[in-house]
């Protein structure tokens, strides 16, 4: 199971939301580079990234930050935040990024998660579910859609998407445990590989997860305010 450090960038610096609420947010630095240099010390073997004013805005914001990151660290970049177009994949795969999230634009364009994996393969492509009750989140998590995240995951798979991100919002920056049955109700019905989000507060968490048989995990929040060790982390769980 591979262990993801999150770096979310918020007007050029290194935050944390709780609940996805942009009205709730902590700067953890000044410096999201920096912070990319510490994951890399520790042994992070890949990062993620969300530019969340992108998401809000639907465009590149922290462009020259997350650009500074990619070529800063020699390891693979993962990043979401205002993905719509197939031109601002490219750009952000322009930037040396490995992996593009498409988030917002699964739900309301899916064929653009269609056009982008036949344009740059489904390795390139990874698609971000965001959930509440149940309910698939979009525009920056500020808008519930109808859909289910498995039948979104489903029509996701039939398109050629292989990997998801899955947050459950109400557990996100809140340290109280990744979100179990629905992340193995995903992996079970889908078959897809799922990336675990939201909620991950300590080492026994991150069992949980590997339990469940998720490609990876996401940590954020506990790792700023330092309940969960990266290096301890990656030793454990990457080396299974």
């Amino acid at each position: 199971m591979r262990i993801y450090p999150a770096i979310d960038i918020k007007g050029g610096k290194c935050v944390r939301l709780s609940q996805g609420r942009f009205d709730n947010v902590t700067v953890y630095s000044d410096n999201p580079v920096e912070v990319a240099r510490q994951w890399v010390k520790e042994g992070a073997t890949f990062i993620h990234i969300v530019d969340l004013d992108g998401a809000l805005i639907g465009e590149q914001a922290n462009k020259n930050v997350i650009k500074e990151i990619v070529q800063t660290v020699k390891i693979p970049v993962q990043t979401g935040g205002g993905i719509r177009t197939l031109d601002s994949i490219r750009d952000r795969l322009a930037l040396g990024v490995n992996r593009v999230i498409i988030g917002t634009a699964a739900v309301k364009n899916p064929d653009l998660v269609r056009d982008a994996i036949k344009t740059f393969g489904s390795d390139r492509i990874v698609v971000g579910i965001d959930a509440k009750d149940g309910r698939v989140a979009v525009e920056g998590w500020e808008e519930l859609s109808d859909l289910s995240a498995v039948d979104l995951c489903l029509q996701m798979k039939t398109i050629g998407v292989k990997t998801i991100v899955y947050t459950d919002i109400s557990k996100d920056g809140m340290l109280c445990g990744i979100n179990i049955e629905s992340t193995k109700e995903l992996i079970t019905k889908t078959n897809l590989d799922i990336i675990a989000s939201g909620g991950v507060a300590s080492l026994a968490d991150l069992e949980e997860v590997s339990k469940i048989g998720a490609e990876g995990v996401i940590i954020g929040k506990a790792l700023y305010q330092g309940s969960v060790d990266l290096a301890q982390a990656i030793k454990r769980f990457e080396s299974r």
